[in-house]
């Protein structure tokens, strides 16, 4: 019988922790995790721009302004950051990728 009250108690315990964990992000259902890295290495940038390498070489070459971190001899985008430079650029003009 004693035993039994163990088990009940454990799973009284785990499910407080569970329910407890989720209602963390309750106002924030997609939690703290978007999907995406905040730093992409700059060899990794098409993959999530969607561009091939050579048209990100280009990008990077004709804008060299682009915020970016350098650490260690290797080139790191905060992915927020980027996609916000990225779409304020002025898309109207032609450009050559």
């Amino acid at each position: 019988m004693d035993i039994s009250f163990f088990w009940i108690g454990a799973g009284l315990t785990a499910l407080g922790y569970f329910i407890g964990d989720g209602l963390k992000n309750f106002k924030n259902p997609r939690g703290s995790f978007s999907g995406y890295p905040a730093l992409i290495k700059e060899n990794e940038l098409h993959l999530y721009l969607g561009l091939s390498k050579e048209e990100v070489s280009e990008l990077l070459l004709k804008y060299p302004e682009v915020p970016k971190i350098e650490l260690k001899g290797t080139t790191y985008y905060q992915y927020q950051q980027f996609r916000e430079w990225f779409s304020s650029i002025n898309l109207n003009k032609k450009i050559d990728i």
